[in-house]
């Protein structure tokens, strides 16, 4: 993975101490807050509603062993002993003091972390496939180009101050794992029929209260003009998007208002003008950064598969993980191992103190170091050899992270909601730990097959429900919460946004009213192949309507 040079150790340690200063002067009271919110918004520091928030970067997803175990000393030692991964692959801690935070930055760079770009009106932390440079599927490693747009794009000059924020994900493999349509940017990487590498480029992605699916402006993007290209992007939608309205300041909406013809022209007239500039990347440069994410030396364990067959012969419980929890290595011995932090019952993307430190272990003892986090709030182990599957197994289970329930109904996505979150209409974790506890059962739910549970506290969507096989979105009406469920919705290569189905649900009725869509799916599916997603399509939304609201939904 990638490791700071001076000029990254020179800049955060230079950033760290200039925050510490600006919180002595906001604890002083010689900085109101209104005056330190925008400082304080430059380091992730958020004031929720309870707390203030530290959000911190981890670029493209990809933590080494000793970050973690940063990471669980911080939440021990300055938090309440744990962290919720979100849907951006950061990491937030809510319950730091204040006067702690230039202490924890400073840990954090210790470590060559920070927490630098994760809010305001900037170029956030670039995501990735959270199988990069592992899985079977991929074209190229997407993490060589998310390092680069991330150098590019660190306190930029001309894109420090955006009409609003700005997100970038990339991906390297057809399956697109890194929901590149719902971005600011999505970049699909891939081969042209000559072996060159290039990109697929989308724009104006987004969800929120305006959701959209990005735009392809280009079918393929030379990788060398990968900084010349975005930079143009960016150049339009710094001069033609809206500052007079918050609502209608992404790149989303530009694209719509301009059109995607006449801003594609726009885009293209600017790299043509930059493409031969000092923003193209020389290929020595391309494979100096490549260096960085080579592939571990991972050496041939052909026993792998008897001891994998027998141990699932034996072990019940361990043959329903690797089920479910495995995705295909390029490596035959190997294979990718996804860490559920859906424990039933449990937050969905929290993680202990303890936890962290023991994934951390489990990494540098089977998983050649290395750590993901997905943007689904799980972790990854990337690289791990089939004859060790069981020793991982093992150890998940005695830390409580060895639910076997990758993909299915239970490993639900959720924002923090209004148990933290100030901006938030509704709660979301209650909601996401009723469903589980109600579909808890293991052999329910590989009956069930398939299917992307995802649920917002409000309308800005952190939960991503509007790309949920069912998403929910929690709202407020008459002093009460009410939660709206959108059906049909994916956020993969073939992206789509769910369909509200109508009127909302009280939190006493949400988890009845999943149950009845799940079971109306199951009775109208054709067999057991057929997924929900798969059903919704073919089928439509009124067998849904009719089955949750019955004589209602006919009158409509």
């Amino acid at each position: 993975m990638y490791r700071y040079d001076e000029f990254d150790h020179a800049f955060v340690k230079a950033r760290v101490a200039e925050f510490r200063d600006q919180v002595e002067r906001r604890l002083s009271g010689a900085l109101t807050e209104e005056q330190f919110k925008p400082l304080r918004l430059m380091n992730g520091v958020y004031l929720q509603l309870h707390a203030y928030m530290l959000r911190i970067a981890i670029p493209y997803g990809t933590l080494a062993p000793r970050q973690m175990r940063m990471l669980a000393h911080i939440a021990r030692t300055y938090d309440k002993g744990y962290g919720h991964f979100t849907t951006r692959q950061n990491l937030q801690f809510h319950w730091p003091a204040l006067k702690d935070v230039p202490e924890i930055l400073e840990k954090l760079a210790s470590v060559e972390m920070h927490s630098i770009q994760t809010s305001g009106n900037c170029i956030r932390n670039v995501t990735a496939d959270h199988f990069a440079g592992a899985a079977a599927d991929e074209v190229a490693d997407p993490r060589p180009y998310a390092e680069i747009l991330r150098q590019w794009s660190s306190l930029h000059p001309e894109f420090s101050y955006l009409p609003r924020k700005f997100k970038i994900a990339v991906t390297g493999a057809e399956s697109d794992r890194a929901a590149v349509q719902v971005h600011d940017i999505g970049l699909h990487l891939k081969k042209s029929p000559e072996g060159r590498l290039g990109f697929a480029v989308y724009v104006g992605g987004g969800l929120g209260r305006t959701p959209m699916i990005a735009k392809k402006i280009r079918d393929f993007l030379p990788e060398e003009d990968l900084l010349s290209y975005t930079t143009a992007i960016l150049r339009v939608y710094n001069l033609h998007g809206r500052r007079d309205n918050k609502f209608k300041a992404r790149i989303k909406i530009l694209v719509h208002e301009t059109g995607t013809e006449e801003l594609a022209q726009q885009v293209e007239r600017e790299y043509l003008a930059l493409r031969e500039s000092e923003l193209k990347l020389p290929e020595h440069d391309i494979q100096a950064i490549r260096e960085y994410f080579a592939p571990p030396l991972l050496p041939v364990q052909p026993e792998g598969e008897a001891l994998l067959a027998s141990a699932t012969a034996t072990d019940a419980r361990f043959a329903t993980w690797v089920r479910r929890n495995l995705h295909t290595h390029k490596h035959p011995d190997y294979a990718c191992v996804t860490i559920s932090l859906k424990g039933i019952g449990e937050v969905p993307g929290d993680i202990s103190a303890d936890q962290m430190e023991a994934v951390a272990d489990l990494a540098e003892r089977y998983g050649q170091g290395e750590i993901r986090v997905s943007h689904e709030q799980n972790l990854v182990l990337p690289h791990v050899a089939r004859a060790d599957l069981k020793a991982v197994y093992e150890g998940l289970v005695e830390i409580g992270l060895a639910t076997a329930n990758a993909g299915l109904v239970t490993d639900i996505i959720a924002c923090p909601g209004l148990d933290y979150c100030a901006l938030a209409n509704a709660r979301s974790i209650p909601v996401a730990q009723q469903i589980a506890i109600r579909f808890s059962d293991q052999s329910r739910q590989e009956e069930i097959g398939d299917l992307k549970l995802k649920i917002s506290g409000c309308i800005n969507a952190c939960g991503h429900h509007h790309v949920g096989h069912i998403g929910i979105l929690g709202v407020e009406k008459k002093g009460a919460e009410l939660y709206q469920v959108t059906l049909g919705g994916s956020g993969d290569e073939n992206t789509t946004l769910g369909e509200i189905i109508g009127r909302g649900f009280g939190a006493d009725e949400i988890v009845d009213a999943v149950e009845t869509i799940v079971e109306t799916y199951l009775g109208l599916r054709q067999d057991k192949s057929e997924t929900f997603l798969a059903a919704y399509r073919r089928l439509g939304s009124a067998p849904f309507k009719e089955a949750l609201y019955g004589s209602e939904a006919k009158a409509a």
